[in-house]
């Protein structure tokens, strides 16, 4: 777990640099933000480069000149936002036209799009929820960072988990049950996060204060559901890679193995980020002496990198494959009306039908009278010799080799070597 440390520490150092001379700013403690955002002198007194003359405190972050990365994390989270609604709005708008076009058809499409826009709704909260962590510690953003973190994250990781799923072809996942899962899998964590809340915050009759060990172990049930997506995308991956396809589809075919290989990549990249918060927030951060100053930064980035992972490697590529595949889709039921047999183009011969209409059928009643019935019309691909003009008093039967000789009953037929 000690590996994704070394990798934050040089982005920290030069995001976050300027904050290890402003102790009293940070965000370690509720109480201090809460006595400077109460105490109008301090207020006046704070003249912050970027930021304006009267601005609370608890904001700094967010226009600070001197602290850099609130300002960066906050153009990436606000870019990421819009671009994950737009695509959402996209997608929306895409499956309506295609539902309205294709009103004979029925693609089967729905729960594939409700499963997407889930998760895209999913991505767009991780980065709303950047700016809770990027403002400063309060007992108004405390609950709302503490929920919100796991609950979005959730909504992603289960969406991608009823994913896997469904490409490796399990049952519950077909059709509407593909979000039916994720959504399952999703209150969960919602359950887990408000008995949480309810239990710590009301108990205790206190205000808003968890310690980092506290907050990683509330995203328990958040890590499981990426590890056992990742598990199982790695075996859909390697089925999808191993196994070679004779049908006609290559291009399904190969179309499943880069949608295998992205997904993977995007669940491992989400595993390393995951590693990397932890380990800087419960070891890296005590062990260089950045304990408060540095939580929320690292969370902050945490929740950007991870949001434009998830959004590019899985949203955008499976918007696109999705859009893709419908519009390139060639596997519709075959329709075979106004198909000829290769005899029509016969002059006089026409295709049989069904009862009476059929060349071939006879009549019992008519046969039992004596009456022949007429002679029907014979297919160009039929054997010279049609079965009416055998004669029944000959012997059609194949000649059998007989011999008295058991032992070697083959002599006499093939002769004397």
């Amino acid at each position: 777990m000690a590996g994704g440390v070394p990798g934050l520490l040089p982005l920290l150092l030069l995001l976050c640099g300027p904050l290890s001379g402003s102790g009293q700013l940070t965000n370690g403690s509720s109480s201090a933000s809460t006595e400077n955002s109460t105490n109008p002198s301090t207020n006046a007194s704070l003249r912050v480069p970027g930021c304006g003359k009267n601005l609370n405190p608890i904001y700094r972050y967010l226009c600070d000149r001197r602290a850099v990365w609130g300002i960066v994390l906050e153009t990436l989270a606000s870019s990421g936002f819009l671009f994950s609604l737009v695509l959402l709005l996209g997608l929306l708008v895409w499956s309506t036209l295609r539902c309205i076009s294709s009103k004979r058809q029925r693609s089967g499409i729905g729960g594939m799009v409700a499963s997407m826009s889930m998760f895209l709704f999913g991505t767009a909260g991780i980065f709303a929820i950047t700016f809770a962590f990027i403002i400063r510690l309060t007992p108004q953003t405390c609950p709302t960072r503490l929920f919100l973190f796991g609950v979005f994250f959730s909504l992603a990781f289960s969406c991608l988990l009823a994913r896997c799923l469904a490409l490796l072809g399990f049952a519950a996942t077909r059709g509407w049950g593909e979000p039916a899962v994720a959504l399952g899998l999703f209150v969960v964590q919602v359950i887990i996060a408000v008995e949480w809340l309810m239990l710590v915050l009301l108990r205790d009759q206190k205000p808003c204060s968890y310690s980092p060990e506290e907050f990683v172990m509330l995203q328990i049930y958040v890590m499981c559901l990426l590890a056992v997506a990742l598990l199982l995308a790695l075996h859909y991956c390697r089925r999808a890679c191993c196994t070679y396809s004779y049908s006609y589809t290559g291009s399904t075919h190969l179309q499943s193995r880069q949608q295998a290989a992205l997904l993977c990549l995007t669940l491992f990249l989400s595993v390393c980020i995951w590693v990397a918060w932890i380990t800087m927030v419960t070891w890296g951060n005590p062990e260089v002496g950045r304990r408060p100053q540095w939580d929320d930064p690292v969370l902050s980035l945490a929740l950007v990198t991870n949001g434009w992972v998830l959004l590019l490697g899985h949203g955008l590529i499976q918007v696109a494959f999705l859009c893709r595949g419908e519009a390139n889709a060639k596997d519709a039921p075959l329709s075979f009306a106004g198909w000829t047999s290769p005899s029509a183009d016969v002059s006089g011969l026409e295709s049989p039908r069904e009862g009476k209409e059929n060349g071939s059928f006879e009549n019992e009643a008519e046969n039992l009278r004596g009456r022949r019935p007429e002679q029907s019309l014979r297919s160009p691909y039929e054997p010279g010799l049609s079965m009416t003009e055998l004669d029944p008093e000959r012997d059609y039967t194949i000649p059998r080799p007989q011999t008295t000789n058991y032992r070697e009953p083959y002599d006499d037929y093939y002769g004397p070597l």
